[in-house]
């Protein structure tokens, strides 16, 4: 097979029709490795907005227990792009992601620009770092398949393309980004959660390495010095040499989903999707009593 044969397939399908189809491919054949880290980066980018970053820190989830949190989210949200919104693992974990955001005093506003991220950051990822750069069909079937996502979670407003995604992420962040103790917490636990999947040795050295992807609008709002410029580029330019190997090696054979990433570590017997995810905890902003999962929680 050609490098570029998959995205000839991807051009005769329809983006309207076929937004799944095309998603899959992108995110699990072409780009898995890079969809993963755009999509880290993507959820890490919402701690700047104070009023998730706080809600984030309140709950301890991704203080306490960031691997878990880490696993679930992954696994969540991957199980959509595998098995699609009308199976029966496709409901159950969006059923499952709409419990715990209902659980918390969360508005629309914080939800589609949390949204607006997984559509806007594999773009730019990928525009930097990829082997290639999108196609017009990919970035229409990606704001689809999000747009649906969206609409299943309840979110209003939601944009209705690309551009309008990203003018929404650019404007949300202009408005909402800033500093808050409980957003520094929650991205220090995350970067520090990034250096334990590597030999400790190594995590002042990835700490710099992560701090050195983040643009300046993410320094200003965590309160990070700017990593040096030598740093800056050392660690840009391995990744733009990386997507120059990948380029060079053959298509991918077989899908690659995110249960299948070394860093998800928390299952290593397996897991069932209406156990993913965190429960409500009392006296936590918005919370209501505690609740007990029933069997339509568990209907998987």
């Amino acid at each position: 097979m050609n490098r570029f044969d998959r995205l000839k397939e991807i051009q005769r399908l329809d983006p309207e029709r076929d937004f799944l189809a095309i998603h899959r491919i992108t995110a699990t054949l072409e780009f898995p490795w890079d969809y993963t880290r755009a999509l880290e980066l993507a959820l890490y980018r919402t701690y700047a907005v104070p009023s998730i970053g706080r809600l984030l820190a309140e709950t301890a989830e991704l203080t306490d227990r960031p691997q878990k949190r880490y696993d679930d989210t992954s696994l969540l949200l991957d199980t959509v792009v595998e098995h699609g919104f009308d199976s029966v693992s496709g409901r159950t974990a969006v059923r499952r992601i709409n419990q715990m955001h209902r659980s918390y005093d969360i508005s629309n506003d914080d939800m589609r620009y949390v949204l607006c991220t997984f559509v806007v950051m594999p773009k730019r990822w990928l525009d930097s770092y990829g082997w290639r750069r999108l196609s017009d069909h990919e970035l229409r079937a990606s704001a689809r398949y999000y747009q649906t996502l969206g609409k299943h979670m309840g979110i209003k407003e939601i944009p209705e393309s690309y551009e309008e995604f990203e003018r929404r992420l650019d404007e949300y962040e202009v408005a909402h980004f800033g500093f808050d103790e409980g957003g520094r917490r929650v991205s220090d636990a995350t970067i520090d959660l990034i250096g334990s999947w590597y030999p400790r040795p190594l995590a002042p050295l990835l700490r710099t390495a992560s701090l050195a992807l983040l643009d300046a609008p993410l320094l200003r709002a965590f309160r990070y010095d700017p990593p040096a410029p030598a740093a800056r580029a050392v660690v840009r330019g391995a990744l733009r040499l990386r997507a120059r190997t990948v380029r060079l090696l053959p298509p991918r054979s077989a899908p690659h989903y995110a249960r299948q990433n070394p860093e998800i570590k928390g299952y290593p017997d397996g897991y069932r999707v209406h156990e993913l995810g965190t429960f409500p905890v009392p006296g936590v902003r918005g919370c209501p009593v505690p609740h007990l999962r029933g069997p339509a929680d568990a209907s998987e």
